[in-house]
């Protein structure tokens, strides 16, 4: 094992994504949150619990062979308010993006309340919540009025 000081190497790719200040212990739902099993034979590289000046750790996630659409972009703020997105083409970053959580979040998260109709096996209702608050985050259930805080969202990630 290398001792303190010594650099972390992961190789760079040459077209792809880079998300990059995503909280310790994250990179993995945001995976979830970009359907992204393995199975699909991108190059994955996940970096997790890594020294950073700005969050004290972070993850880091790489997709080689893969672009973020906006939308999913968006969703990663769910959990990883403070991340970014490289866009990397040729092994160079030619766009650099931060996240924005949407004003309405649609098909991630399911409602906590057991009572929501979102929740009724019976009902084919996807569960929608509207930004509250984005510091701190708070989200609210738009059919039961349900809040939900940040430290709650990644147990509640479909």
């Amino acid at each position: 094992m290398g001792g303190e000081g010594e650099g972390l190497l992961v190789r760079r790719i040459r077209d792809g994504t880079v998300i990059d200040h995503i909280p310790a212990g994250r990179a993995l739902l945001v995976l979830r949150i970009l359907g992204i099993t393995g199975a699909e034979g991108y190059r994955i590289a996940v970096v997790m619990n890594v020294e950073s000046r700005k969050l004290g750790r972070k993850d880091i996630v790489k997709v080689e062979g893969r672009m973020l659409e906006r939308g999913e972009v968006d969703k990663i703020a769910l959990i990883a308010p403070e991340a970014t997105i490289n866009i990397i083409k040729d092994y160079r970053v030619v766009e650099k993006v931060k996240v924005r959580l949407p004003d309405e979040i649609k098909g991630i998260l399911r409602c906590p309340n057991p009572t929501c109709i979102t929740r009724k096996e019976r009902e084919p209702i996807t569960p929608v919540f509207r930004k509250v608050s984005e510091k701190p985050l708070i989200l609210q259930c738009k059919y039961c009025g349900t809040l939900v805080r940040e430290e709650e969202i990644p147990g509640l990630i479909t």
